[in-house]
């Protein structure tokens, strides 16, 4: 799900992916990991909250099927780096949990929906505390656009084109016991 909360007013939906192409979708993006990374042994998936860290959680199934080895994954909570915190609000804080030092690690960023890039950003600079990966690649399931920074995915699921009042929501069965990605769009909403 966005940073920003779904809306509470009644909302027209669309299915993006469905469970089926949503799995698709991620044995497409871990391929494309595992291609993009120099050393698979050395991969350390960071998954951003709340979707990204279970997604991140589904991906490394994947990639560990995949590549037939063991592979990292942990979760990097960017809240108190947010330069946005007026306008998206707050949340509870998910502790950060790093497996293993990131110093020489490939690391994938991983969000649910990448949006104005101010997550990211924040990301960035939390992660820059914790050491000195070798490379650090970002990987979303969603890029709806709207950027405010220049931040690009490394490897994105779907590009969907939204307006800044529709709304993005992936759905994972370990927390919604249901698959697939949708557009939400308030009925109240103008272009």
């Amino acid at each position: 799900m966005e940073r920003s909360s779904l809306p509470d007013q009644v909302c027209e939906r669309r299915t993006i992916l469905d469970a089926k192409e949503l799995h698709r979708t991620v044995i497409r993006l871990c391929s494309q990991v595992l291609e993009g990374v120099s050393d698979s042994h050395q991969l350390l998936l960071l998954g951003i909250p709340t979707r990204g860290a279970a997604l991140s959680r589904v991906l490394v199934r994947e990639l560990e099927r995949e590549s037939g080895h063991p592979v990292d994954q942990g979760v990097l909570d960017p809240t108190f780096h947010r330069d946005d915190l007026e306008r998206v609000g707050t949340r509870l804080s998910e502790a950060t949990h790093l497996p293993v030092p990131i110093d020489g690690r490939h690391v994938v960023l991983v969000d649910d929906v990448v949006f104005t890039g101010r997550t990211v950003r924040a990301a960035l600079e939390a992660l820059h505390g914790w050491g000195r990966p070798a490379s650090v690649k970002l990987l979303a399931m969603v890029d709806r656009g709207h950027r405010e920074l220049p931040i690009q995915p490394d490897f994105v699921g779907r590009v969907v084109p939204t307006s800044r009042h529709e709304f993005i929501h992936l759905m994972l069965d370990e927390v919604d016991g249901e698959e697939g990605v949708v557009l939400l769009r308030p009925l109240s909403a103008e272009d």
